[in-house]
């Protein structure tokens, strides 16, 4: 056997590992091509490790390959939102109207680990760590890497890019003119803070995804095993309210002291980490098509990246190997049918989910912590109790079914549609009645 043999996966990060897991189990061998050392052995970046809100969409593809109970003991369920004001006391928001259901707050790196160990634990598939690609012809599947040893090269009859947003993959896509892409960043950074634990326990609820709304910035919080919480602040990256406004520990202490104040006790690192730890970019990756004469194809970011305010970065790119993997049994593991085919069932469901992600920003940051919006989540929950199966709100749609997203959207307006109509005729109604009693007290 040869390396042209063999299905070509480059990036051995979440989407990745798994795909290399779904395509052995088709009986596929598998290269896995990876740019960094092995994450088992090195040390984590600083500042990167972003939590993961793992919910259905990712636990379903994890089911498929038997890992959704391995990961899930890493993993710590999160049944609502806690709400900090800047004063007063934390308020609890279930994400559920029976208050039973979660979302599971994981660690990036524990789970890249856990699927890493089980792809390569699989008869015929195979890992290159230190491999960059920095040549890829899509026409014969030729790739060129840069390894510490020097430029390697390697064939394969198929080339899957799970690279991640800034997919070299796609790069080379791109510098041969076969696709389009457009990238949306944000005017917004974040960074990483973390809360260690109290005592040995944990300094904030655990069961709770934390979220400090402040209308122009925002941090959450997500906790992990050793009873820590990962904290991530949103703030814009330039003017005079940003991340490049605060220079000195004297006005990081300010900052957060007049903004976040019960976040200070908790996180005795907290100026080191504002100091060191870099500030990351977000945006949305869109580019057409995903895959290039039926022989290159891209997954997960690498196609559609998305801001992370629905926390389904990566449940989406887990459903994408789902889905993939239905195409190829629909097409009998014929590449050049299944790779457009994926492309063309995939495309509004991503595009949907990178709309809901961008308004999701916004809910979170403006409108959680508002009285409307409090009632409105008592309306959902109320209606979902009245109507079971009939009426489910969006989030529970997108973050505890696998309803495709596309579908979320359309069932959504449509709830809303009926809503409306309901209110306009009550009001109606209403109107009739008081003309009516006002007509009759004229006549007496």
């Amino acid at each position: 056997m040869t390396d042209r043999d063999e299905i070509a996966v480059v990036g051995a990060g979440l989407a990745g590992c798994l795909l290399a897991c779904f395509l052995a189990r088709r009986g596929h061998r598998v290269a896995l091509y990876e740019r960094r050392p092995d994450p088992r052995t090195g040390r984590a970046e600083r500042g990167r490790s972003i939590n993961l809100a793992l919910s259905e969409r990712g636990l379903d593809a994890l089911r498929r390959v038997g890992l959704a109970e391995q990961v899930l003991a890493d993993a710590l369920p999160m049944r609502g939102r806690m709400i900090h004001p800047v004063a007063g006391e934390p308020s609890f928001q279930s994400y559920s109207a029976a208050g039973d259901l979660a979302i599971n707050s994981i660690s990036r790196g524990a789970l890249n680990n856990a699927l890493l160990t089980a792809a390569t634990a699989l008869p015929g598939v195979r890992v290159a760590f230190d491999h960059r690609l920095v040549g890829l012809d899509p026409a014969t599947g030729e790739m060129t890497f840069e390894t510490p040893q020097g430029k390697v090269t390697a064939a394969a009859p198929v080339v899957l890019g799970t690279d991640g947003a800034g997919s070299a993959v796609r790069g080379q896509l791109l510098g041969y003119g076969v696709l389009d892409e457009r990238l949306d960043f944000l005017d917004y950074g974040y960074k990483e803070l973390t809360i260690p634990p109290a005592g040995g326990e944990f300094a904030l609820d655990p069961t709770a995804l934390h979220i400090w709304p402040r209308g122009t910035s925002m941090m959450i919080a997500l906790p992990n095993p050793d009873r820590s919480f990962t904290c991530t602040l949103f703030w814009p990256t330039h003017g005079t309210a940003s991340f490049a406004s605060l220079t000195s520990p004297a006005a990081i202490e300010r900052h957060f002291a007049t903004h976040y104040p019960d976040l200070v006790p908790l996180a005795p690192n907290l100026v080191d980490d504002y100091q060191h730890n870099p500030v990351g970019v977000l945006g949305t990756v869109r580019c057409a098509p995903w895959q290039v004469g039926g022989r290159v194809g891209l997954l997960g970011d690498a196609a559609h990246a998305i801001v992370p305010f629905y926390g389904q970065g990566a449940n989406c790119a887990f459903e994408d190997v789902v889905e993939l993997d239905r195409c190829l049994d629909e097409c009998a593991d014929d590449w050049a049918a299944a790779l457009p085919l994926f492309h063309a069932r995939r495309r509004d469901d991503t595009e949907a989910i990178a709309r809901m992600a961008l308004a999701n920003f916004v809910e979170m940051r403006d409108k959680v912590a508002s009285p409307v919006f409090q009632a409105r989540r008592r309306l959902d929950h109320a209606l979902e109790r009245a109507l079971p199966g009939r009426y489910v709100s969006q989030y529970e749609l997108v973050s505890f079914s696998t309803t495709p997203y596309a579908q979320v959207r359309r069932r959504v307006r449509r709830q809303q549609a009926a809503l409306g109509a309901v209110a306009a005729g009550a009001a109606a109604l209403l109107v009739g009645a008081v003309g009516a009693a006002l007509a009759l007290g004229r006549r007496r």
